[in-house]
């Protein structure tokens, strides 16, 4: 059995005293505790390969973790790995957002904000991702730092189940362990 190990890290926090929805915006990380990197980067495979999404913000956290030790094999930026895009409602705070009654976590996963993309929509372009990404690096550690949204779509993809990762929470510089096993080489 051949397997890929993926180690997920969500990005270091954003300064957002407000509690804005940053979604797809490129916002800056706040990676002033160094001590906090170097805990995480001892808990990771040495040279992996680590991919960020696009958005600053995990660039930033990869380079936090590279200066708290990690030592990895390759860097490589990838779009679709990108957060969910929220649409009109970027910027906006929560209490701003119309009353969307009672959904269900399915509904939930269905559910596009005006002008952005919908939970679905994020598991449909990751999971080409990590299928892609699997291939290469088979036995491989493979290192991506990204965003909540991206880490839920992954288990998602793992649970086969769209609504369930929704009630999953991803703390900033969490760490999840997924294996993507395959029992011939692609």
């Amino acid at each position: 059995m051949l397997e890929t190990r993926w180690h997920l890290i969500r990005h270091a926090p954003v300064d957002n005293p407000e509690g804005r929805i940053y979604g797809s915006s490129d916002k800056s990380a706040n990676t002033s505790n160094a001590n906090a990197f170097q805990l995480l980067a001892q808990r990771l495979p040495r040279e992996g390969i680590a991919i960020t999404s696009h958005l600053r913000r995990t660039q930033q956290t990869l380079d936090a973790l590279i200066s708290g030790g990690l030592k990895v094999s390759a860097q490589i930026i990838e779009n679709r790995l990108g957060e969910q895009d929220f649409g009109d409602w970027e910027g906006k705070l929560f209490s701003e957002l119309p009353d969307l009654g009672l959904l269900g976590n399915e509904d939930l996963a269905n559910f596009s904000p005006p002008n952005g993309e919908s939970f679905k929509d994020v598991c449909d372009r990751v999971k080409p991702i990590i299928v892609e990404i699997s291939k290469i690096a088979l036995n491989a550690p493979v290192l991506v730092i990204c965003h909540a949204g991206t880490i839920r779509a992954a288990i998602a993809m793992a649970l086969e189940n769209y609504s369930i990762p929704l009630k999953f929470e991803i703390n900033n510089l969490s760490l999840t362990r997924i294996r993507v096993l395959s029992e011939t080489q692609y």
